[in-house]
This record gives C-alpha cells, sequence and structure tokens, in this order.
C-alpha cells in the first residue's frame, strides 16, 4: 500500500441518525454502470472515505484505484477495508483539488475514469467530535483535514454580523441569514458559542424550531459553514476544471452531489460537448430500496460523462 501525504434554552437535540444511514456508499451499482471499470483501468476515487465505492471497482479483476482524501481517519478505515487488494489501492492524504499534482507525484499522467462523492460523509456526521452535525453534542469544529484550517467557532468569531449572514445565504440558501447571523452572534459575543449544539439553539432562537416531520431549521446554516470551513465548491470547481486533463479519452467523470449548489456546478461543467458527451440525459437518483436502507441516498444525483476528443478539444 502506498501512502501519500425563539425557545427555550434546553431544547432537546434531534433524534440520532437512523443506523441504515452509517458508513454506506450511495448509488454504488449505478456508479459501477457509469464507470465500467476494465481489467487493467487505472481510476481514481477522489473522496475515498471508508472505501465503499473503491471496493465496487476492484470487484473489476485488475483495475487499480487511487483513493484521495483528506481525512486522515477516514483513509485509515480505507486501508483497513481494503487490505486484500494490495497494491492495487494507492493511498493519497490530500485535497482532489490538487488532483493533478498528486498523479504528477505518481507518474500517472492520465486515467481511465474519476468519481467523486462530494460533500460531508455519513461517517463524518456521525463522530460527535468533528462538529459537523446538530444531532449531538461536539465541539464547533467542521474541517474535514482535522490538521489544518480554520474551524467554523473561529470563522464565525472573524466575520461580521454582515459577513455571517451573507455566508449563509450563498452556501445555505437560508432566506432568514441577517436573523440568524444576528443571534449567532450574539452568541457568540457572550461566551455561549462552543458546540455544535449551542450554534442549533442560536439558529433556532432566530428561526422557531421545526415543524413535526419537516427539516431541522439548523440545516441550511451547518451546511453554510461547513462549505464556507472547508471551501468545498471552490474544490468542486478546480477538480471540475482539471478533470479534461487528466481524464483520458473514452474515460468517465462520474460526481454524485447532494445539494442544488454542487449539482448546479457539475451540470455547468459537462456542457462542453466538445469535451464531454453525457452519459446521463438527467441525474439518476437512488431507488426506493437504497433509500430506505440508506435515507442519506435520498439527496444523492449522479451525473455522468465520457472524455470524447484529444488535447486539441482543450485548446
Amino acid at each position: 500500500m502506498n501512502v501519500v501525504n425563539v425557545v427555550p434554552m434546553h431544547l432537546p437535540p434531534p433524534p440520532p441518525r437512523p443506523r441504515g444511514e452509517q458508513h454506506v456508499s450511495v448509488l454504488g451499482r449505478e456508479v459501477l454502470a457509469a464507470l465500467s471499470p476494465v481489467s487493467e483501468g487505472v481510476y481514481v476515487d477522489a473522496t475515498l472515505g471508508a472505501g465503499g465505492h473503491t471496493a465496487t471497482i476492484l470487484e473489476t479483476p485488475g483495475a487499480r484505484v487511487i483513493g484521495i482524501d483528506r481525512d486522515e481517519r477516514a483513509l485509515a478505515i480505507a486501508r483497513a477495508r481494503l487490505a486484500r487488494a494490495g497494491d492495487r489501492v494507492t493511498y493519497v492524504h490530500g485535497e482532489f483539488s490538487e488532483i493533478e499534482r498528486h498523479l504528477a507525484a505518481l507518474g500517472v499522467p492520465q486515467v481511465d475514469g474519476l468519481l467523486a462523492d462530494i460533500g460531508v460523509s455519513s461517517m463524518q456526521l456521525d463522530d460527535p467530535g468533528r462538529g459537523m452535525s446538530f444531532r449531538a453534542e461536539g465541539p464547533l469544529d467542521m474541517r474535514m483535514d482535522s490538521s489544518r484550517g480554520e474551524t467554523a467557532l473561529e470563522l464565525i468569531e472573524r466575520l461580521s454580523d454582515e459577513e455571517l449572514a451573507d455566508l449563509i445565504y450563498r452556501y445555505g440558501e437560508e432566506r432568514r441569514s441577517r436573523r440568524v447571523a444576528r443571534c449567532i452572534k450574539q452568541a457568540a459575543d457572550s461566551g455561549e458559542l462552543v458546540t455544535t449544539l449551542d450554534l442549533r439553539r442560536a439558529v433556532v432562537r432566530a428561526v422557531g424550531p421545526a415543524r413535526i416531520g419537516g427539516v431541522d431549521p439548523a440545516t441550511r446554516t451547518f451546511q453554510a459553514l461547513r462549505i464556507a470551513v472547508n471551501g468545498e465548491l471552490d474544490q468542486l470547481e478546480a477538480l471540475l476544471e482539471a478533470a479534461p486533463r487528466i481524464i483520458a479519452p473514452g474515460g468517465v467523470l462520474a460526481v454524485i452531489s447532494f445539494h442544488s449548489l454542487e449539482d448546479r456546478i457539475v451540470k455547468r461543467a459537462l456542457r462542453e460537448p466538445e469535451v464531454w458527451e453525457p452519459l446521463t440525459k438527467k441525474p439518476v437518483t437512488a431507488g426506493d430500496d437504497e433509500v430506505e436502507g440508506n435515507p442519506r441516498a435520498r439527496s444523492a444525483k449522479l451525473r455522468a460523462a465520457r472524455r470524447v476528443g484529444g488535447a486539441e478539444a482543450l485548446a
């Protein structure tokens, strides 16, 4: 294996995530159908996570995978899960936005397919210590790579009320962003913003509790802060910009997104007929059986395209 580097203050948290939603890769068979891996082919799993999608690719005899993840904990789990694959898997600790640099370091000019499962993983959401979720108390961190960058709390403290409101509106599409930002900053200034549940309480103060069966009121704000802390949309755009250069003609790009901001970026990037031939006229979504076993799959959208043309198409 190779490694490269206004409500009551005591509002109870929402119920824990269902068991079926934990550590399960979404749209596994659909991804396999899109990539159609071949023996001796080289593929990149740009969001390795626990290795679920990579394990599916490795079902093709002789196929090899370069797995990238900026979460060292996820890499450790994937290494253990995929140990039997031996040197068919190369592990890279880093950001997928730097994919060209990673491949150059490995001496790999182009690959036969690239998969990216964008956003936070169930594994990260289910770990209170990562601070990604409002379902359990944890530090206001939200970093996918815990070794670098500012935490969500540090970001909140650095931004002005107006800057925070703009961030929540842009990345969370929260219509009441100014009210939410004001309550969050008030909590931070008074020393009442330390944990994920503190943040959720501040949001609920601003917008009120969820309706029965409705989406938790903190969902959009947590999404916005997580995207900002990790630079998720910038990372995605950089990956998509590099994809035509690193995927060989005839190779496939497959991207799974979970919200409209990501999906719009992917859809726009694939609108280049001289570079991409769409394999999915509309985004592929999970069937009822998968959603029942893994509720996270409900929001997943898979878009895939085949690389066409040669270097002249990029000129």
